[in-house]
């Protein structure tokens, strides 16, 4: 099984959607315990109003996470959107000219998801927002490309370590955003947008392996 065709990316980049669109409540639910309840709503209108945009295009992952990227930061309110939005702008532009992408190119990415998002958000992992899901997994990426380990395993491995750092912001106080203000009174509840960054993060593993599975 060789590395993910960029062209393929169209199915993963609807995956996404779909995750999004299918726990637009439960993010609601996540985001209104410490939060002000509009994540599932403002995540489930960025992602159907970027569905309808390339419903008609034949349109890589590359260029469609750029299109969703742009999407997220200009015609969605809150934080969430700039957040989104520099994640997938810097992802996409990580990997521009490839045209498949292996364990490397997808450890390449996610750091540089990463790096988009300390651009706007400067918490660390233990401070309760969506750093403490990606920085795990872009650590899981990072030692599975060091290992020499096949894409599929790699995905499997980031999606562990994203789960994993998804359930720790619970034990969490907030550090940042609204919630931030609640004190000690933010912890035994999940980041919704640590949440949403697993959903997304778990929407792309498994698109890119039902592709991969699908050429071979």
């Amino acid at each position: 099984m060789g590395g993910f065709k960029v062209k393929d990316g169209k199915p993963v980049l609807l995956k996404m959607v779909t995750g999004i669109q299918q726990n637009k409540d439960y993010l609601g639910e996540v985001d209104g315990l410490i939060g002000d309840g509009d994540h599932g709503m403002n995540m489930n209108k960025g992602f159907t109003m970027f569905a309808e945009q390339i419903a008609a295009k034949d349109i890589g992952f590359t260029e469609g996470l750029d299109e969703l990227g742009n999407l997220l930061f200009s015609k969605i309110g809150g934080s969430m959107g700039p957040i989104y939005g520099s994640i997938f702008m810097s992802m996409a532009e990580s990997i521009e000219d490839l045209e498949e992408i292996d364990t490397a190119d997808v450890s390449k990415m996610v750091n540089a998801g990463l790096d988009g998002l300390h651009e706007v958000v400067k918490g660390e992992v233990g401070d309760k927002t969506l750093v403490d899901t990606l920085a795990p997994a872009n650590e899981a990426l990072k030692q599975a490309a060091k290992a020499g380990k096949s894409l599929p395993e790699a995905l499997g491995e980031m999606k562990a370590a994203a789960a994993k750092g998804r359930d720790s912001t619970k034990d969490l106080v907030a550090k940042f955003g609204r919630s931030s203000r609640l004190g000690e009174r933010s912890r035994g509840v999940l980041d919704a947008g640590a949440v949403s960054c697993c959903i997304i993060l778990t929407a792309i593993a498994d698109g890119i392996v039902e592709q991969l599975k699908a050429g071979a």
